[in-house]
């Protein structure tokens, strides 16, 4: 199996909350293969796409029951520490969810948390170990 990922999904409770949330709030494009069912955002070399949760865990054969921490959180590294308080600034005024103000993290970054509105958690970070290329794809090591 080739080491990628291609696709994360992440299983919300209202397409339309979450369809304005990543396109107005965030400022992203949807995908023209996106329907009333499933939004697709093209990111870097992966896709995300949302789903209602009820036909994910449907379709993955478990329950969608649950709550609290999911177990995982999704990050956009940034250039800079600056650009982190520029982005978080620009989040709290359109009302998104500051799960954790910016501060130098103990791993020797910068980061901050949001939440989407179905409280995923996002990761905004500079991370000084993690150089970006143009296109926001981290720079492999040799």
């Amino acid at each position: 199996m080739e080491q990628r990922l291609t696709i994360v999904t992440l299983g919300v409770k209202d397409l339309a909350v979450s369809s304005i949330f990543y396109e107005q709030t965030l400022g992203w494009k949807k995908l023209a293969s996106s329907n009333a069912n499933i939004l697709f955002f093209q990111l870097n070399g992966i896709l995300l796409s949302l789903y209602l949760k009820e036909k994910l865990a449907e379709d993955a054969t478990v329950s969608a029951k649950g709550q609290g921490f999911k177990g995982f959180t999704l990050a956009y590294v940034t250039r800079s520490e600056a650009e982190v308080d520029t982005i978080i600034a620009s989040l709290k005024a359109k009302g998104v969810a500051i799960v954790k103000q910016p501060e130098k993290a103990f791993w020797g970054g910068y980061s901050s948390y949001i939440a989407d509105p179905d409280d995923n958690l996002w990761e905004i970070a500079f991370n000084p170990f993690l150089p970006l290329d143009e296109n926001g794809n981290t720079i492999p090591e040799d």
